[in-house]
């Protein structure tokens, strides 16, 4: 059964898409945690992000990358966090988190949400910064 992940990138259930090239995807966080929570996943369906193979393995972490330059330039913060829970969507994934402080990285704090108009044009701003 596929996961939501596989299908976000199979173009079945949309998303606010940041980049994507053979092998990875990268998106906004519906639930996130700042302005610019971005997953970035392997668009081969694996549960756990340490049985992908090293080659996937380094090439996830250098396409996150990337996206977390694109995202420093695109969002007013400190840093861009990094965060591999693996818990609530059986696909390996990567969360790019904007940061001022510690606590801006917390799973436990109460989500934000924007409006669809909002998430588009943060996407898009972060899309038009990935290096290609």
């Amino acid at each position: 059964m596929s996961t939501i992940f596989s299908k976000i990138v199979n173009g079945e259930i949309p998303c606010y898409k940041i980049a994507e090239d053979d092998k990875f995807f990268a998106f906004l966080d519906i639930s996130p945690l700042a302005k610019g929570h971005t997953l970035v996943v392997p668009k081969q369906e694996v549960d756990y992000i340490f049985d992908l193979n090293d080659v996937d393995y380094a090439t996830l972490l250098l396409f996150a990358k990337k996206i977390a330059k694109a995202m420093k330039q695109a969002i007013t913060c400190n840093r861009i966090g990094v965060a591999v829970i693996g818990l609530d969507v059986p696909h390996a994934h990567v969360h790019l988190v904007p940061l001022n402080n510690a606590m801006d990285i917390n799973f436990q704090k109460e989500h934000l949400s924007f409006s669809e108009a909002e998430m588009r044009e943060i996407a898009a701003k972060i899309s038009a910064l990935v290096e290609r």
